[in-house]
């Protein structure tokens, strides 16, 4: 099933799992999905547009058809160059996960396949809460695409949500909806048995406004406790990071980079504090953001912004503060709180990691991942 044609394994399902916009390295896609379904029978191939080549990743084949040389690029070209690369391999599955690649999932219909569209996000809403254009345009946009959506997504073999509120959603068009959530590996980031001092407040992930950064370097300046925050991801803006990297309180900030699993889980042995304190969006408030579980997973205590959902898996286990995420001097009390009660943080670590072993983990998403394509390849409905 690699690239030269060569099949290793005849008679076993093919999967190729397929992205023009995430990194090879994913962790729901590759780390997660792929891996479940190779470690369970299926020939499996992820085709990516990232320019680093082909690559064999414990007995996943992963295809590149080259990095796109810019946004348009990436949505008007990579996905043909995917789509005829994916043709090639005839896999008995495509699995899609990017909404860019919904047009090429139409035409492996026409051709005859299985398509699974993968929806990360719910994309009508995340439209609505892009900032540099104008609402009226947005609103069109978001209309037009959510019209789009529902007329080609009712004719997939089957749509998996990254959260119950998106496949909720698609469920009202296609019976085959099903939420499969990004919850983490087990154990894959508690501490190496390395004895580090807790004195970070962690943040992981894109580094953007609407993701808080502009609070989260207030609150760290505020707080009184002898802490540093560390921030683990890339500025999505060249002038916010400018910003940003003069403002008051970024003195006690320490600039991490992109993180591998490793330097994820390195961090966060060192972590006293998980922040996900994202603004109240109209993508973020149904959301369930990975690195709240990933915080959770590593037995490090949680302040998350006050969304319901939210509240109820954080104030539910008892794994740490909700607080309003526009409101610097909130996050800074909670950060003196859990540090000047280090056995209070402990037990809401504690209690955080219980809850991902029992509830919140991949080992109970993957058996629904395997049933969708065990139904799937017998023709159940």
């Amino acid at each position: 099933m690699c690239i030269s044609g060569v099949n290793e394994n005849r008679g076993l399902p093919k999967a190729v799992h397929l992205t023009s916009a995430h990194l090879r390295s994913d962790p729901r896609i590759l780390l997660k999905m792929c891996a479940s379904l190779s470690n369970n029978g299926y020939q499996t191939s992820l085709i990516v547009a990232d320019g680093m080549g082909f690559e064999k990743y414990e007995g996943i084949c992963i295809h590149d058809v080259g990095s796109p040389s810019g946004r348009i690029d990436r949505i008007l070209n990579a996905p043909k160059r995917v789509f005829d690369l994916a043709l090639a391999l005839d896999a008995d599955i495509y699995h899609l996960h990017d909404p860019e690649l919904i047009p090429m999932g139409l035409k492996l219909k026409r051709h005859g396949k299985k398509v699974i569209f993968d929806s990360h996000e719910d994309v009508p809403k995340q439209l609505l809460g892009k900032r540099y254009l104008p609402q009226l345009l947005l609103r069109t946009l978001s209309l037009i695409f959510a019209v789009f959506e529902r007329f080609a997504c009712s004719g997939f073999d089957a749509i998996v949500g990254a959260t119950p509120h998106i496949s909720d959603k698609f469920s009202k068009f296609n019976a085959r909806s099903i939420a499969i959530n990004n919850f983490p590996l087990i154990g894959e980031l508690e501490p190496n048995g390395k004895q580090h001092k807790r004195s970070a407040v962690a943040y992981i992930g894109a580094i953007t406004e609407m993701r808080g950064i502009r609070e989260m370097v207030h609150a760290i300046g505020c707080a009184e406790a002898d802490v540093r925050l560390s921030i683990a991801g890339h500025f999505s803006e060249k002038e916010l990071a400018e910003e940003m990297r003069k403002s008051s309180g970024w003195q006690l900030v320490d600039e991490a980079g992109y993180l591998d699993r490793e330097g994820v889980r390195d961090l966060l042995s060192r972590s006293a504090i998980g922040l996900v304190t994202l603004r109240p969006s109209v993508n973020y408030i149904d959301a369930l953001p990975i690195k709240m579980f990933e915080y959770m997973s590593a037995g490090v205590p949680v302040i998350a912004s006050d969304f319901p959902i939210w509240r109820a898996i954080i104030e539910g286990n008892n794994c740490g503060i909700c607080v309003d995420p526009l409101d610097p001097l909130a996050i800074a009390a909670a950060i003196d709180a859990l540090t000047k009660d280090p056995e209070c943080a402990r037990k809401m670590g504690q209690n955080g990691r219980k809850a991902v072993q029992e509830k919140f983990n991949w080992t109970i998403e993957e058996k629904k991942l395997l049933n969708l394509y065990e139904n799937l390849m017998s023709g159940q409905s």
